[in-house]
């Protein structure tokens, strides 16, 4: 399989996840339907299914419209939020784009594709892929779409696939696997915004769930908040040379209008301070010792250092949002 990284909006992504053999596909938060399908049309693929990490309207809005252009389209998640949801997943369910080469449509397939459920949600938009996962998905990949139930938006699952080394969940041949996603949890240096759930919980999920994969998880956001996030690491560790390394890189990725995704787990606790809150210049900064409060100290430190550098433009905002036709123009009487 093999993943396309398609940017959206201001900062946004989807996800476009390609059986090789079969020619279908399966979508990941789309935002908007007809440039998904631009991609769709080009590379020549079957749409099935799509998967909403979350009901947020940057991820959702597009369900409606896409399931109108595409009937029987089946839209999967975890939260009745979802816009045109058609199935709701829970956890332990296994997934796959079709049941066998030539086949059609998402199902349910043990043992294919498990969905987690993670102990809470936290936010930033996360999807993860294992080792060396490069532009195609192996058998033993990861790729985050969703959230835990009781975090920042609730109601959402992350899906794994089984790594080769497990006898019993060792992929067959003749079978197609959809690797799937942690939404808003872990972007590239950051997280997401703590706006459902408690401290402790997004600590949880980010340490129990997302800190205990293989260190070569590849990590794939749904934003690109990239070089904010470092230069807010180096605020929290401005002796910490993996930051200061990983910043120069992503601003050169900026300068050449390059995506940055996709980062690996090994990397982010190099340098992804709330995944360091355990670290002692992370402490000092907060000056806290607890895990849980130092992250909610970074949490609030973030949020000041975000309307600092990047005050709120709404004009410039709505101007993007009718652009991209997410607003209508005001009718003639």
């Amino acid at each position: 399989m093999k993943v396309k990284v398609i940017p959206v909006l201001e900062d946004n992504y989807m996800y476009l996840v390609i059986e090789e053999r079969t020619r279908e596909a399966v979508a990941v938060d789309v935002a908007v339907p007809k440039r998904l399908l631009e991609i769709v049309g080009r590379e020549g693929v079957s749409l099935t299914t799509v998967l909403t990490t979350h009901h947020h309207w940057d991820h959702a809005r597009g369900n409606a419209e896409l399931a109108r252009l595409r009937p029987g389209l089946a839209v999967l998640g975890a939260d009745e939020r979802i816009c045109a949801l058609t199935r709701r997943l829970v956890h332990g369910e296994e997934l796959r784009v079709s049941a066998r080469p030539g086949g059609r449509g998402a199902g349910l397939a043990p043992p294919r594709l498990t969905a987690v459920r993670p102990s809470a949600a936290v936010r930033g938009h996360s999807r993860a892929l294992p080792p060396n996962a490069g532009p195609h998905l192996r058998p033993h990949e990861l790729l985050p779409v969703g959230r835990g139930v009781s975090g920042p938006a609730c109601g959402v699952l992350w899906y794994r696939l089984p790594r080769p080394a497990a006898p019993l969940l060792r992929p067959s041949p003749s079978s197609s696997y959809l690797p799937c996603p942690p939404g808003d949890a872990l972007s590239v240096a950051g997280c997401g915004l703590r706006l459902e759930s408690t401290a402790q919980q997004m600590y949880e999920s980010l340490t129990q769930i997302l800190g205990t994969l293989p260190p070569d998880t590849k990590v794939f956001c749904g934003h690109e908040h990239t070089l904010g996030n470092l230069e807010f690491a180096q605020k929290v560790e401005p002796g910490n040379d993996h930051v200061r390394a990983k910043l120069s890189w992503a601003k050169k990725r900026d300068e050449d209008d390059m995506p940055t995704v996709p980062s690996t787990l090994s990397e982010e606790l190099l340098y992804n301070p709330f995944l360091r809150v355990a670290e002692e210049p992370v402490r000092k900064f907060t000056g806290k010792a607890a895990p849980a409060e130092v992250l909610e100290a970074l949490c609030k430190e973030r949020a000041s250092f975000q309307r600092a550098v990047e005050p709120l433009q709404p004009q410039a905002r709505a101007l993007l949002a009718l652009q991209w036709g997410l607003l209508g123009t005001p009718q003639q009487k």
